[in-house]
């Protein structure tokens, strides 16, 4: 449960600034609209949401003094329990604007932390949050209390201060997240493991991706025929739900619901969700779900696009053919729809594109044929000799591939392998051992039929 709700019963009320800063992006035209989302998603009341242009940022305390007068005046005149910067506070700036305001403080990675601990359900999820959180801890220790070099090392008048409280407290979370990340170590094994059962079986897997409320679950339950917690809030989904969707009588896929990116997604949760979101790096093929009915879905979009390209370069790998889902088209007007679909017909991008409705249905037809033909391409059959000091090789293609044969050559020790591969698994080998295949490898290709 969240630190912020566990001593009482009643509506937490808070308050929201949003800083704009010189340096900051371009506002977008939602933003208060999803500040208050994402208080709201913590459970509380949101009082207010106000945004300030800090043209001069106070190291101190971000704001200017005579701003800050008039949001304590907002919090007492609300009786606000909590003050949410939306945006980055530095551990001194959020220590000293507790005390300016007289309540607590967070910011935005801390209001986004609380909410993931409200969410989530599962073991791995739980874990996962707590690493989060307490990386992120352990980063705004900061000298608060008079108790800090309470204790005192060696002996006599002169000796130094011994080991203050933060660095006891540092110790402790240091020894916290050690035993927290062996866990998680687990957690990704056992994933890897259900991975390669599916893969073992030939199953395509097809990630959902998407800024936060573009509606991945409500479609994710059109496709799936699930009952997946859908709700119009940030975070409606936090654990990854997989379901297994008979597309034809003769094509089954598993598809993969996952959490919703957002912009300026704090580093620590991508790092701690690292096993999460390598669900989506390990997809056969991407749903990129667009709220096609808000006026902020191109910066939404590029915030997506921005998570998946540091993913790609976490885990070393190509990222997964993308369809990009237009949903909520419903919302839209018939201008607008109009004007969508004839961008979609007229792009000469390679990425492919659908407009959709989640709630009523249409398109989804579309999406499916869509998802039959790229998920199920034709497959190539693929004989290699393998030299034993390119044992990487071979492991990536027991998680890429469908191995037919393996066996171990009597006089050489060469590894011998017959591996089923994707085009898309394929180029990507090609791609990721091109130095191996040129010189430490023997292999043929054979075109099979899909």
């Amino acid at each position: 449960m969240s630190e912020l709700h566990e001593h009482t019963d009643k509506p937490l009320i808070a308050g929201a600034v949003i800083p704009v800063l010189p340096d900051s992006r371009i506002l977008q035209s939602q933003r208060e609209e999803e500040t208050r989302g994402l208080v709201e998603a913590l459970d509380a009341e949101c009082a207010f949401v106000r945004t300030i242009q800090v043209r001069k940022p106070n190291p101190s305390v971000l704001l200017g003094s005579g701003q800050l007068d008039l949001i304590v005046e907002a919090l007492e005149a609300s009786e606000c329990e909590l003050l949410v910067v939306d945006g980055a506070l530095t551990p001194i700036q959020q220590r000293n604007l507790e005390k300016r305001v007289g309540c607590k403080v967070i910011d935005r990675t801390g209001l986004i932390l609380e909410i993931f601990g409200l969410r989530a359900r599962t073991k791995a999820g739980r874990l996962q949050v707590e690493t989060a959180r307490l990386a992120y801890e352990r980063s705004r220790l900061v000298r608060t209390w008079t108790h800090l070099e309470r204790q005192r090392g060696g002996q006599g008048f002169i000796s130094g201060p011994g080991e203050t409280q933060i660095e006891a407290d540092r110790r402790m979370i240091d020894n916290a997240l050690q035993r927290l990340r062996k866990q998680l170590e687990d957690v990704e094994k056992t994933r890897r493991l259900q991975r390669s059962g599916r893969s073992a079986r030939d199953i395509p897997i097809i990630a959902l991706v998407g800024y936060t409320n573009a509606g991945k679950s409500t479609l994710f339950n059109r496709l799936t025929d699930a009952n997946v917690f859908a709700k119009d809030m940030p975070f409606a989904t936090l654990d990854p739900t997989i379901r297994q969707v008979q597309l034809t009588p003769d094509k089954q896929i598993a598809m993969v619901d996952t959490v919703g990116f957002i912009t300026d997604l704090p580093t620590t949760l991508i790092e701690s969700f690292k096993a999460t979101l390598e669900e989506t790096m390990d997809a056969d093929l991407i749903l990129h779900v667009h709220d096609a009915a808000s006026p902020d879905v191109d910066d939404q979009a590029e915030d997506v696009e921005r998570v998946l390209d540091e993913l790609t370069e976490m885990f070393h790998v190509e990222a997964p053919p993308i369809v990009h889902v237009w949903n909520k088209c419903d919302l839209m007007e018939a201008f607008e729809t109009e004007a969508r679909q004839e961008a979609i017909d007229g792009s000469d991008s390679p990425e492919h594109h659908v407009l959709v409705s989640a709630v009523t249905g249409e398109g989804i037809d579309c999406l499916k044929s869509l998802i039959a033909d790229l998920a199920f391409d034709e497959a190539f059959v693929v004989d290699l000799e393998i030299a034993p000091e390119h044992g990487e090789m071979a492991a990536w293609l027991h998680r890429n591939g469908r191995v037919t044969a393996h066996d171990v050559h009597p006089d050489s020790g060469n590894i011998l392998m017959t591996v089923v591969l994707s085009e898309k698994n394929l180029n990507r080998l090609e791609k990721r051992f091109a130095d191996i295949l040129e010189t430490g490898v023997d292999a043929s290709i054979e075109k099979k039929l899909a």
